[in-house]
C-alpha cells in the first residue's frame, strides 16, 4: 500500500476491496444463519414444546466446536482462510437445501433438526476462526478497531433484519425460510472465494500435540488474550437468554412467529446503532474497564428482561443488551487479533471460537436445563445477575485487562 503511515489510520475502510468482499460475503451468511436459527427454533418448539429440545439444539452446535478446536486451528492456519470459509459456506448452502426438501415433504422431525445441529456445528468449528484470523490480513493494524466495529455493524444489521425477515417468511412455511437461506450461503461463498490477501503457502508440519495445543499455551500465558475470551465465556454463557425467546413470544408474551423474530432483531439494533459510533469514533483509552462496563449493562438489561411481561419493554430490554453486548464484542475482538502474531491467529480464533460457541450454544442449553428447573423467568433472571457478579469479579481476577488503556499497543 502506497498510502504514508499518518493517513492510514483514517484511510476509508471501503478502499480495502478485499475486506469489503468478505464484509458482504458475511452480511449475507449472518442473515442467512440469523433466518435458520428462527427457523429450527420455531419448528423444534413446534413439534416438541420441550425447552430441554431447544436447549439441546444448542449444545449439539457447540459440541462439534469442542472437539475440532485444536484440528480446526492447525488447519486455518496453514491453508488459504478464504478458501476455507468458502467452503463452510457451500456446507451450509447444502445443510439449508436439505433442512428446505425435508419441510417440503413433510418429514422433518426431531431428530432431523438434532443431526443437522451437529452439521452446523461442524462447519462452524472451521468457519469461525477463519473468518477471525482472515480480517487482521486485509486491513493495517491501525485500522483493525474501526474494521472489525464496521464488520459488526454490518453482521448486527444482518442480525436485525434476518430472524425479523425469517419470522414473516415463516408465515409461509419452514421451507421457504430455509431456501432463502440457501440462496444466501451460495452468495457468500463466491463473495469470499474471491478474496485474495497473498497467502503464503506453509509447509504442513506434524500435527502433534505441541504443534496443536500452542494456541491454547499462547492463550493461557497472556492474562489480557485471556481474560477477554473467558470473559465472553462466563458472562453470555449466564446471561443469554436467545434459546428461550421461542418460550417467551408465545407464552410469556403471547406473539407468533413474526413476534419471535423481532426479539431476536431486538439485541442487533441495540449492537447496531453501537457498531455505527464506534465505526466512526473507536474506543481509544480505558479500553479494560468500558469493556467490564459494558458487560454490567448486559446483564442488568437481561434481568429487565426476564422480569417483564411487556413486549415493547422486553424488546427495549434486548436492544439495550445489544449495546453492551456490541461494546465488549468489538473490545475483545480487537484484544485478541492485536495481541497475536499472525501465524498464531487461526489456532487462537479456533480457541476463541471454543469460548465463543460455549457462551452461545452452550449457553442456550444451560438456558434449557435452568428453564426446565426454574421456569423461562428464573432462568432468564438468575442468569443476569450471574452476569453482574462475572464483570466485578474481573476486574480482581485479571488486573491487566482491567487497566488496560488502548487497544492497539504503542510501539517504539
Amino acid at each position: 500500500m502506497s498510502r504514508s503511515a499518518a493517513s492510514v489510520p483514517s484511510a476509508s475502510l471501503s478502499s480495502f476491496r478485499a475486506y469489503m468482499r468478505l464484509w458482504y460475503s458475511r452480511l449475507a451468511s449472518t442473515s442467512a444463519s440469523q433466518m435458520l436459527m428462527v427457523a429450527i427454533g420455531w419448528q423444534m418448539y413446534d413439534l416438541t414444546g420441550s425447552a430441554w429440545d431447544l436447549g439441546l439444539v444448542g449444545l449439539l452446535q457447540f459440541l462439534p466446536a469442542l472437539l475440532l478446536v485444536l484440528v480446526a486451528g492447525h488447519v486455518v492456519d496453514h491453508f488459504n482462510r478464504a478458501r476455507i470459509v468458502a467452503l463452510c459456506m457451500v456446507a451450509q448452502t447444502g445443510i439449508a437445501l436439505l433442512l428446505a426438501v425435508a419441510a417440503h415433504r413433510h418429514w422433518a422431525s426431531r431428530d432431523l433438526l438434532l443431526l443437522t445441529s451437529v452439521l452446523l456445528g461442524t462447519v462452524k468449528a472451521f468457519q469461525m476462526p477463519a473468518q477471525q484470523a482472515l480480517t487482521p490480513l486485509l486491513v493495517p493494524a491501525e485500522v483493525l478497531p474501526r474494521a472489525l466495529a464496521f464488520s459488526s455493524m454490518g453482521s448486527q444489521g444482518a442480525i436485525v433484519a434476518g430472524p425479523a425477515l425469517g419470522g414473516f417468511i415463516y408465515v409461509a412455511g419452514a421451507q421457504a425460510v430455509y431456501g432463502t437461506c440457501a440462496l444466501l450461503f451460495a452468495c457468500s461463498g463466491a463473495l469470499v472465494a474471491g478474496v485474495n490477501y497473498g497467502h503464503v503457502k506453509v509447509v504442513a508440519r506434524n500435527m502433534g500435540f505441541d504443534t496443536l495445543l500452542a494456541g491454547v499455551r499462547f492463550v493461557r500465558q497472556r492474562p489480557v488474550v485471556l481474560g477477554a475470551i473467558s470473559l465472553d465465556l462466563f458472562a453470555v454463557l449466564l446471561g443469554g437468554a436467545t434459546a428461550l425467546l421461542p418460550i417467551f413470544a408465545k407464552d410469556i408474551l403471547h406473539t407468533g412467529p413474526w413476534g419471535l423474530g423481532l426479539l431476536r432483531a431486538s439485541p442487533a439494533i441495540g449492537a447496531f446503532a453501537l457498531s455505527l459510533l464506534l465505526a466512526r469514533w473507536p474506543v481509544t483509552r480505558h479500553a479494560g474497564r468500558v469493556l467490564l462496563g459494558a458487560v454490567a449493562v448486559y446483564g442488568l438489561a437481561t434481568i429487565v428482561f426476564g422480569l417483564s411481561s411487556s413486549f415493547v419493554v422486553s424488546m427495549v430490554a434486548l436492544v439495550v443488551a445489544g449495546a453492551g453486548d456490541m461494546v465488549s464484542v468489538v473490545i475483545r475482538q480487537s484484544l485478541v487479533q492485536l495481541d497475536t502474531p499472525n501465524e498464531m491467529r487461526g489456532r487462537v480464533s479456533a480457541v476463541n471460537s471454543v469460548f465463543i460457541g460455549a457462551s452461545n450454544q452452550l449457553g442456550e442449553f444451560e438456558s434449557g436445563v435452568t428453564a426446565a428447573a426454574l421456569g423461562p423467568v428464573g432462568s432468564v433472571v438468575l442468569g443476569g445477575i450471574g452476569t453482574l457478579l462475572i464483570a466485578g469479579l474481573w476486574f480482581r481476577l485479571f488486573p491487566p485487562l482491567a487497566q488496560r488503556d488502548a487497544l492497539v499497543a504503542r510501539r517504539p
